[in-house]
């Protein structure tokens, strides 16, 4: 009988970084190898973040193996870029549990493993994060930690990783800052800085030159760490003689050292090695290809990205049986072109995600009107108040949970002043696989609380047409339209749009004894459940309330008056949600009904699938049905 053969030698004897550091540096290249091919293997039947990862494993291998992990620190940026830190860090056996229910989160989690030292959904946290574990160990006295940020997929242009590196720059802290520049966010980057990473790229032959002059210097004892003043100093005096262009990066007195070839493992750990005898903060540039190892993904990386289930012999994406039914973010894209023919005063904003909102269709059709800021939330919602300032008319996208980066810009330059800036929140409720930090629990309660805004979610893709139709022609200020992942529920969508009036539900189902009041497409789930009721003998009103900013208060009155129960259902956190604000309604009105609310507990929600984590917060069909039941026995009893 054939002895079946080992398909990754080394990696099956890698269960943590320390069997990482116990092999030869020139044994490497290998592993990098079987990394790729144990991530072709798993993400070709387990859908997660492609791209990105294969694109960071040498850069991975190289810091653990050069490191001291854990207790040196490794804080990642964009934590989709850091598959190959799982599977080096003791769960290469759990990993095809990553992403799903109580499985492996598909982001660095702290929860999760002492290696995950900081959390990583969100972009450009990883410079002010890692800067203050520096400072802590030097506070605490700690012997020498090494502390690295490692900040990829276009994180260094949101505005909070400046911060960071402005802050560092103050700093005498032991900080490596390691950019993973791959010419690529999620989509294409954008703005001026990509731009001025390929400057920096084109001057290799200074910057090698230079890196190899401290070398030198170092190793003939003629200057030291305490002095390294006397050659940054030299460095500068040189560059005024070859270029006249100023790196930023030295400009905030941060060393700079690169570019270099991300994808050289042996190189990359003799330049680690390096920089870890160097004090005070320090850039690490590497050029890297984002999907390295696979050409489908070398040759379109944004398609990549997360490109679900694939024939990893052929590249083919393997796609779900079309149904018919649109998604919710293509109804949003298509509607947007539609009202950008009609009004020329319209624009499209997004931040880095004009693929995954589906703005990519305005970006086709009207290129001069479409505006992606990169990643930079905040910006963008500011930039839309800006439009909005001088007459134009913004319908700014962003996801849900990125939006809350944003919360402040859209209290003081949008609400204070009243200007009509249309949200179109995508990703809204639990999105599923993404997990922790990617649910969108939170936008009905931040919102509602916002004077002057408006906040609405359709039941169907119909009304969210014709909700983006009302922002446009039956509204004056701003206005919120909240929408989740998935498909629409209905086909036929293309219907002629209509004002929905500000503040105005809609009864779907009359009944008696209990009232259920619903936002959004969960909707669906509650009018399966009353016809379940109705098929055992109850007879359960159904209202659609479309707005949760301003309630519509005739429903509630009605409710109040005609019902002893009313159960409120919504795919936000249940704290500060629409539940909680038709309770404070039947309290100040003195009502006399029993307020029953379901949503999201005031929990933070894992990964999994939106089916699994629907039914773990009790937002489905058959425990809507059984909070019926049970309030109808109450009564008859």
């Amino acid at each position: 009988m054939e002895k079946k053969t080992n398909k990754y030698p080394l990696l099956t004897t890698i269960n943590s970084p320390a069997d990482l550091r116990a092999l030869d540096v020139q044994q490497l290249p290998q592993v990098c190898s079987e990394l790729r091919e144990f991530l072709i293997d798993e993400l070709s039947e387990n859908p997660g973040h492609f791209a990105s990862s294969m694109g960071a494993i040498e850069i991975t291998v190289a810091l653990h193996y050069v490191f001291d992990t854990p207790y040196d620190r490794i804080v990642w940026d964009v934590g989709h870029q850091a598959y190959a830190h799982k599977i080096l860090t003791g769960r290469r056996d759990k990993f095809s549990t990553n992403r799903k229910y109580h499985g492996l989160s598909g982001f660095p989690n702290p929860s999760e493993s002492e290696y995950d030292c900081f959390i990583a959904g969100h972009a450009s946290n990883s410079i002010s994060a890692a800067l203050g574990m520096a400072i802590s160990s030097r506070l605490k006295g700690e012997k020498r930690r090494n502390v690295i940020a490692v900040i990829g997929d276009a994180s260094i242009a949101g505005g909070l990783a400046f911060e960071g590196l402005n802050n560092a720059a103050a700093s005498k802290s032991n900080l490596l800052i390691v950019l993973n520049d791959n010419d690529m966010a999620i989509a294409n980057n954008v703005g001026s800085l990509n731009k001025y990473l390929v400057n920096i790229t084109t001057s290799k032959s200074y910057n090698t030159f230079r890196y190899k002059t401290y070398r030198l210097l170092r190793k003939l004892h003629l200057i030291t760490e305490r002095h390294r003043g006397i050659i940054l100093r030299f460095n500068n005096s040189l560059k005024s003689l070859i270029s006249r262009q100023q790196n930023i990066f030295e400009g905030l007195n941060i060393r700079y050292l690169g570019p270099y070839d991300g994808h050289d493992v042996i190189r990359l750990v003799r330049v680690f090695s390096d920089i870890k005898r160097m004090d005070g903060p320090i850039l690490l540039h590497l050029r890297t290809i984002k999907g390295k190892g696979y050409a489908p993904a070398e040759a379109d990386p944004c398609l990549w990205h997360a490109p679900g289930k694939f024939n990893k012999d052929t590249g083919e994406i393997i796609k779900g049986k079309d149904d018919g039914r649109p998604k919710f973010q293509d109804v949003f894209g298509k509607t947007l072109v539609e009202l950008a023919e009609q009004d020329p005063s319209i624009v499209g904003i997004t931040a880095a995600m004009p693929t995954g909102c589906s703005l990519t269709f305005m970006q086709e059709r009207f290129p001069t009107r479409t505006f992606d800021v990169g990643i930079s939330e905040g910006h963008a919602v500011t930039f839309s108040a800006g439009l909005a300032k001088d007459g134009t008319r913004p319908y700014c996208c962003i996801y849900s949970t990125f939006l809350q980066r944003g919360f402040d810009e859209i209290i003081h330059d949008v609400a204070i002043q009243n200007l009509p800036v249309t949200f179109c929140i995508d990703r809204a409720g639990l999105v599923g696989e993404d997990g922790v930090t990617h649910h969108g629990a939170f936008d009905l309660a931040y919102l509602q609380c916002v004077p002057n805004m408006t906040v609405a979610s359709p039941i169907n893709a119909a009304d969210l047409r014709n909700l983006m139709f009302t922002a446009q022609y039956g509204n004056n200020g701003p206005f919120a339209i909240r929408y989740p992942r998935g498909k629409a529920p209905e086909k036929n969508w293309q219907t002629e749009m209509h004002i929905l009036p500000i503040g105005k539900g809609r009864k779907l189902n009359e009944g008696e004894v209990v009232a259920v009041l619903s936002i959004g497409p969960i909707g669906n789930e509650v009018a399966k459940a009353v016809a379940q009721a109705k098929e055992l003998g109850y007879q359960v009103a159904h209202y659609d309330m479309i707005y949760l900013k301003p309630l519509d208060c005739d429903i509630l009155q009605e409710v109040a008056e005609r019902y002893k129960t009313v159960i409120t259902v919504e795919d936000g956190t249940i704290t500060g949600g629409m539940g909680t604000a038709v309770a404070a309604w039947m309290s100040t009105h003195g009502a006399n009904i029993t307020v029953r609310k379901i949503g999201i507990p005031d929990r933070f929600i894992k990964q999994g699938s939106p089916e699994e984590l629907y039914a773990e917060c009790g937002i489905n069909e058959q425990t809507i049905l059984q909070l019926i039941v049970e309030e109808f026995k109450k009564d008859r009893q």
